[in-house]
């Protein structure tokens, strides 16, 4: 059990970020045990090609039996628009006694081979390896994740506004509650502590590759909570339901399904992945239905995100 004594019951204590560099290293445990993420399998089968020449020994070093990372490679990030290349910068600069640390703790006896060395080597080497992984199999599909994670930041900090950090807490995991100003995290393992965010803040980072929370290793690390992303499950998928006929008559089929998938904040981009139409033409509807009084929208960073309205809701459900 991981424990979090919050300075301070407030929203003011709690911030979202979104960290690039996490979800690379978090992915890699879909390397190792492809099994246990049955969600990531389409993905894991499109990547599969760009996978072949990557050092696929050293990134699979990167997690043990258990499918811990060492906490070097998740440092707390500080903003929903993180960008990988600051990330790696940032993780070029670690120091060699920690590199040398986080890594005995993964794993404990002896290194495995792609890990031993110099921890300055053995470092440039970890770069090197995600950097090639991220452009051979992130980067060509960045895009479709960042939305689903920024749509699942802006429904937690809704959440979190209207109804307080307890209910917000509740509907992250149900491994995760907080009990009065002290939030407690069950685990797998038996790793335990307990922390304070007096001074530190605790950061919240939605992800695609974890099943439930997850937090440091070390109980000196700044204190942050990584948790599984809502609407993974249609990540991959392209939107083939057919609207009510009758809506779709009225307001044209397209239109029709971009109600229907508007239940939860969501960017042109992704809607556009699902519907497989474009961009632009995605966008010349959403506005058509946002004139219509049908939908919301609210910048988020670099993304505006919509959701249906009230209205909306009333006519897709015919009431």
């Amino acid at each position: 059990m991981i424990e979090y004594e919050l300075a301070g019951n407030d929203l003011g204590e709690v911030r979202f970020a979104i960290s690039p560099l996490h979800e690379l290293v978090l992915s890699l445990r879909t390397l190792r045990d492809p099994g246990r993420f049955p969600l990531q399998l389409p993905w894991l089968r499109a990547t599969e090609p760009a996978r072949t020449g990557l050092d696929l020994e050293l990134l699979r070093a990167l997690t043990n039996e258990s499918l811990w990372t060492p906490d070097f490679l998740t440092p707390r990030p500080y903003s929903p628009l993180g960008r990988i290349e600051d990330e790696l910068s940032t993780l070029a600069g670690t120091p060699a006694g920690v590199v040398r640390a986080d890594l005995a703790e993964v794993h404990p006896g002896t290194l495995p081979s792609a890990l031993q060395g110099r921890p300055a080597r053995v470092l440039g080497r970890v770069l090197a390896a995600l950097r090639d992984y991220w452009e051979a199999c992130f980067e060509p599909h960045w895009a479709r994740m960042r939305t689903v994670l920024e749509a699942d930041v802006v429904y937690r900090g809704r959440v979190m506004a209207h109804a307080g950090l307890a209910a917000m807490f509740a509907g992250i995991d149900p491994h995760v509650r907080l009990d009065g100003t002290v939030l407690r995290i069950r685990l797998r393992s038996d790793l335990s502590y307990r922390a304070s965010t007096a001074g530190r803040g605790l950061t919240l980072a939605p992800s695609l590759f974890s099943r439930r929370g997850a937090v440091p290793i070390s109980p000196d690390e700044p204190p942050h909570l990584i948790y599984p992303a809502r609407g993974l499950g249609t990540l991959w998928e392209t939107e083939t339901s057919t609207p009510p006929a009758a809506l779709a008559g009225l307001i044209g089929r397209v239109r029709a399904q971009l109600l229907g998938l508007l239940e939860t904040p969501t960017s042109s981009t992704e809607l556009a992945v699902r519907l497989n139409v474009t961009p632009t033409a995605v966008n010349q509807h959403l506005r058509a239905l946002r004139a219509a009084g049908l939908l919301i929208s609210a910048r988020h960073g670099r993304s505006v995100l919509y959701r249906r309205s009230d209205l909306g809701d009333h006519l897709l459900r015919g009431t």
